[in-house]
């Protein structure tokens, strides 16, 4: 755990840094050439920096243990991380193509320089090694913040190719091309946003899991040899880890030792399952699960409708 915490630091700061020398590259240069494309990068690039930091500052908590005020650990302070990170681009796509579309109406009025190519491929530069550590942490630490920050240098890499577009545009005498870069990149920014947001409010709503996961792990618990039977199987989310809880069905006649010792095989097989994280287990006689529910189907039946 303390290899991990490490690592998610480490790549959060990489983002951080990326981030900042991204931003003053592209905001001085935009700011000096009058490029929309560049200062909306540029101001992308804000909205990264400080999503970053929110990672770096609430994402660390889920790798502390478990307390008195959270007594189920911390997993759900990463998601909600994440979503910040979604929101924040949803916003800033919607400000960008709000500008894109004024610029277009009011007609460009960029500059172009070869300085401009020079700075955006530091900027792709910088952007690329940032993804491509990031991903690389990430294959190690499974975190859905630092996915959400992979996701959002490579984003970046698209958009930067889109103002390079814009610069292009500008070089040849077709000025237009820097605000439709603009609005390019701006439509990228908002796709990327509801995207990283719709995955970590499953997170956070206890969103079940897809169907060949739960699938997955009804079959290790059929697998077990004392287990002849299985039901009130929920499996759900909990910040990015789920929980599973469900009625094994055992023979009647076991003592409480040999029940006790076959729950906490269970369990204990259950959690070997990434990424599986609290498992509650309950025993019940065989053939008591199928009872239950003919009963409940019988009464459903011939209830008054």
């Amino acid at each position: 755990m303390s290899e991990d915490r490490s690592s998610f630091l480490k790549a959060s700061w990489v983002n951080v840094a990326s981030n900042v020398i991204k931003i003053v590259v592209e905001g001085v240069l935009g700011v000096t050439f009058g490029s929309l494309a560049l200062m909306a990068d540029a101001a992308h690039s804000v909205a990264d920096l400080l999503a970053s930091a929110v990672v770096l500052v609430w994402g660390r908590f889920v790798y502390d243990d478990p307390d008195a005020s959270h007594p189920h650990g911390h997993d759900r302070f990463e998601p909600l991380s994440a979503l910040f990170v979604g929101g924040v681009l949803v916003l800033l796509g919607l400000k960008l193509l709000y500008d894109s579309g004024h610029a277009l109406l009011d007609g460009p009025s960029a500059e172009y320089s070869s300085i401009l190519v020079a700075g955006l491929l530091v900027a792709l530069v910088v952007r690329y090694a940032c993804y491509w550590y990031t991903v690389a942490v990430n294959r190690e630490v499974g975190s859905p913040s630092l996915r959400a920050l992979a996701a959002d240098s490579k984003n970046d890499i698209y958009t930067t190719l889109a103002v390079f577009v814009g610069v292009a545009g500008m070089a040849f005498g077709y000025p237009i091309f820097d605000p439709l870069a603009g609005g390019a990149v701006s439509i990228l920014v908002i796709y990327q946003g509801i995207d990283v947001s719709r995955e970590n409010i499953r997170y956070l709503s206890d969103g079940a899991p897809p169907a060949e996961e739960r699938e997955r792990i009804e079959d290790a618990i059929r697998s077990h040899p004392q287990v002849h039977g299985l039901h009130d199987f929920v499996a759900y989310y909990s910040g990015h880890v789920i929980e599973v809880e469900f009625h094994a069905e055992v023979d009647g006649d076991l003592s409480l030792a040999e029940a006790h010792d076959i729950e906490t095989e269970l369990r204990e097989l259950v959690r070997e399952i990434e990424p599986v994280s609290d498992v509650h287990v309950h025993l019940d006689p065989a053939g008591l699960g199928e009872w239950k529910d003919a009963a409940e189907r019988s009464s459903a039946s011939t209830a008054p409708r």
